[in-house]
């Protein structure tokens, strides 16, 4: 009995085993899907599609172990965003959350479809309350990336194109600076 007790004592007064494995990182979202928006990352000067007058500046980043893809808009105007874009796997669609500084959010659902990154969300305006915008982003074959809105009033069913740019590789010193 003296014994048992021994060991009980001793064995709650022993300082705990030290963990020689720390934990692991989350794994990374290394998938072909989690990389369906690689093509924007980069530093760009942003020009309307058929223009040499640039209208804004943007920085695209890869980052929270791959997870997530954020856009900081600059443009011109000085009407500041900033885009928070992740994959879903549990959905296999893409999701983009676009804050502007003028106090208004939308939210984007979509995918890569024909190479292209495509997504659609309701974007209202005092003048259309229900709008919903779909914006195509593809990668040119010369490192510029496009990015083509078209509205529809009609729930889908029709498309006008709404604005149409090009993000060209920011050029610094004759050095392009996209990643």
């Amino acid at each position: 009995m003296i014994t048992s007790i021994l060991t009980a004592v001793l064995l709650q007064s022993a300082p705990p085993a030290a963990n020689t494995n720390p934990p692991s990182p989350p794994p990374p979202c290394a998938s072909e899907e989690h990389g369906g928006f690689d093509f924007w990352v980069g530093t760009w000067d942003v020009y309307p599609t058929g223009s040499d007058s640039m209208v804004g500046q943007s920085r695209i980043e890869r980052t929270h172990n791959g997870c997530a893809v954020i856009e900081n808009w600059m443009p011109a105007n000085g009407r500041t965003g900033s885009s928070l874009n992740h994959y879903d796997p549990a959905s296999g669609q893409w999701h983009q959350k676009w804050v502007g500084s003028g106090g208004g959010a939308v939210e984007f659902i979509g995918g890569v479809t024909g190479g292209k990154m495509v997504l659609t969300g309701n974007w209202p305006s005092p003048q259309t309350p229900h709008q919903l915008i779909r914006m195509t982003y593809t990668a040119n074959d010369d490192g510029s990336v496009r990015q083509f809105g078209e509205g529809s009033t009609d729930h889908g069913l029709t498309w006008s194109a709404s604005f149409d740019f090009i993000y060209r590789p920011r050029q610094r010193g004759g050095q392009e600076t996209s990643e």
